[in-house]
C-alpha cells in the first residue's frame, strides 16, 4: 500500500464529499443498455424505474424483476411455508449464531431505548415520543447473503416499537425466486412481519409509494448498491431514509505497541468487502508502517477474495505516518470514518478526543468483525464522511417527536402581546389578531 509521510499530502488524500457517484463501471452501463435498450445515466434509469413502479405497481415490479434479475415471478411475497423450509436448509450452528447475535443486538438497543429521548410535560409545554408505524428494510441479495444486515436493521426498529416491519431483498435465480434460507431465518428471528422478493431501485420505489402487494412505509433503511442509493436519494421526502450508504471504510489508529499482524488482517478484513472499500492505517511509528505493509503482502495471498482486496488496497488504501497523536486525531476528524479501530497503549483514553467516527473499536480484543456481526450496536453506520453529522442506525431512527403546547390563560396574557409584536413586525396581521382577539 502507498505510504504517506507528509501531513498536507495526507489531508489532501482524505478529503471527500459525503456522496460520491464516481465513474460508472462499464458493466453497469451495459446492464442499463440491456434493460432499457437506451443510453441512460444511472440517475435516468433509476428515475424511470421509480416512475413506473409508482404508476403501475406490482406489474412494474414483476416486469423489472424479469428484466433485471432474470426471474419470472407469479408472487412477490415469501410465504410462511418458505420461511419454515428455510430452517431445514440452514446449518444448526448458523441458526444458533444468529440467535446469539440477535439477543446481543436486542439487548444493546433496549439499553439505548432506555436512555434515549423521552416524553415530558412541564409548564404547559412538552413532547410525545412515538415509534413509526411501518418501516421498510432493504437487504442486499441475489448471489450474496447477508443475514447479519437483517438483524442489524430490523431489531432496532422492533425494539423502538415499530408496528410493522417490511423486508425486501432481491430474488434468487430459482423457479420461485427463492431468497437465501439464512436471510429468511434471520428475518424470522428478528420478527420481520413480511418479506418480499424485490430488489434494486424498484424495491425502494415500492416501499416509498406502495403497490398492490407491497405496503407503503414511513421510512426505508438498509444498505445497497448504486441503484438502491440513487433511489433512496430520489424518494426522500415522500418517505424518510436512514442515509446514503457508500462503500465501507475503516481507519486503524496505531502506535508502536500495535501488532503488525493484527493491523494487517483488520485492514484486509475491510478490503475484501469491495474494490471500493477503504482501508487506512494512521500511525506514529514508521517501523510499524513498514511492518504492516510487509504483513499485507504476506497475508493477502491466502484470502479467498484476494483479487478484490488487492484492488481495494491499491485504489483506496493508504498508510499514513504522522508526527504525533494530535496530527492523527486531526486527520481522523477530517476523514470522519465509518469505523475507527484504536490499537494504542491506553486506547480508551483517546475515545473522548475524537469527534467524528461512526463506531470506535477500542483495543485488540474489539475487532471490527465483532461489530459487524455480534457485538450489539448496529453495523449500519455513516459512510463517506457523513459521520460528521450522522449516527449509526439505532432506536432513535424509528422514533418521532410531537410537540405539545397546552398553555394557561395566565400564559396567554403574559405572552400574547410579545407574539403579536413579532407577528406585526413580520407583516402577518392575522397572526397578531388571533392572539389579540383572545386577550380582549
Amino acid at each position: 500500500m502507498r505510504i504517506i509521510r507528509h501531513i498536507e499530502e495526507a489531508k489532501a488524500s482524505l478529503r471527500r464529499s459525503p456522496f460520491e457517484l464516481g465513474e460508472v463501471p462499464l458493466e453497469v452501463k451495459q446492464k442499463i443498455r440491456d434493460v432499457f435498450a437506451l443510453e441512460l445515466t444511472p440517475e435516468e434509469a433509476v428515475g424511470r424505474v421509480i416512475a413506473e413502479v409508482r404508476n403501475k405497481g406490482d406489474a412494474a415490479l414483476l416486469d423489472y424483476t424479469k428484466r433485471i434479475e432474470g426471474v419470472e415471478l407469479t408472487s412477490l411475497e415469501a410465504t410462511k411455508e418458505e420461511i419454515r423450509e428455510a430452517y431445514e436448509n440452514v446449518d444448526r450452528e448458523l441458526i444458533s449464531a444468529l440467535s446469539v447475535a440477535a439477543e446481543r443486538v436486542r439487548s444493546f438497543h433496549q439499553a439505548q431505548l432506555n436512555h434515549s429521548i423521552k416524553g415530558f410535560m412541564e409548564g404547559g409545554l412538552g413532547q410525545i415520543v412515538r415509534p413509526l408505524g411501518r418501516v421498510g428494510i432493504y437487504v442486499p441479495g441475489g448471489t450474496a447473503c447477508y443475514p447479519s444486515t437483517v438483524l442489524m436493521t430490523a431489531i432496532p426498529a422492533r425494539v423502538a416499537g415499530v408496528e410493522e416491519i417490511i423486508l425486501t431483498t432481491p430474488p434468487g435465480k430459482g423457479e420461485k425466486g427463492e431468497i437465501p434460507p439464512a436471510t429468511l431465518v434471520a428475518a424470522d428471528i428478528a420478527k420481520v412481519d413480511r418479506v418480499f422478493k424485490v430488489g434494486g431501485a424498484q424495491a425502494i420505489a415500492a416501499l416509498a409509494f406502495g403497490t398492490q402487494s407491497v405496503p407503503r412505509v414511513d421510512k426505508v433503511c438498509g444498505p445497497g448498491g448504486l441503484f438502491v442509493v440513487l433511489a433512496k436519494r430520489m424518494v426522500f421526502g415522500a418517505v424518510d431514509i436512514d442515509g446514503l450508504a457508500g462503500p465501507t471504510e475503516t481507519v486503524i489508529l496505531a502506535d508502536d505497541s500495535a501488532s503488525p499482524v493484527l493491523c494487517a488482517i483488520d485492514l484486509l478484513a475491510q478490503a475484501e468487502h469491495d474494490v471500493l472499500a477503504s482501508a487506512i492505517l494512521i500511525t506514529t511509528s514508521s517501523k510499524l508502517a513498514e511492518a504492516v505493509n510487509d504483513e499485507l503482502e504476506r497475508q493477502i495471498k491466502g484470502l479467498g477474495r484476494a483479487k478484490i482486496a488487492r484492488q481495494s488496497l491499491d485504489k483506496r488504501g493508504r498508510i499514513i505516518v504522522v508526527a504525533d497523536m494530535e496530527q492523527a486525531i486531526e486527520l481522523i476528524d477530517l476523514y470522519a470514518p465509518e469505523h475507527l479501530s484504536l490499537m494504542l497503549r491506553d486506547a480508551s483514553s483517546y475515545m473522548e478526543r475524537i469527534r467524528n467516527a461512526g463506531g470506535i473499536f477500542i483495543g485488540e480484543s474489539s475487532p471490527e468483525t465483532l461489530g459487524d456481526y455480534v457485538a450489539g450496536p448496529s453495523h449500519v453506520m455513516p459512510t463517506g464522511g457523513s459521520a460528521r453529522f450522522r449516527s449509526p442506525l439505532g432506536v432513535g431512527d424509528f422514533l418521532k417527536l410531537t410537540s405539545v403546547v397546552s398553555l394557561s390563560d395566565e400564559d396567554l396574557k403574559a405572552l400574547g402581546a410579545v407574539a403579536a409584536t413579532i407577528a406585526r413586525a413580520e407583516g402577518l396581521t392575522a397572526h397578531a389578531r388571533a392572539v389579540e382577539a383572545r386577550l380582549k
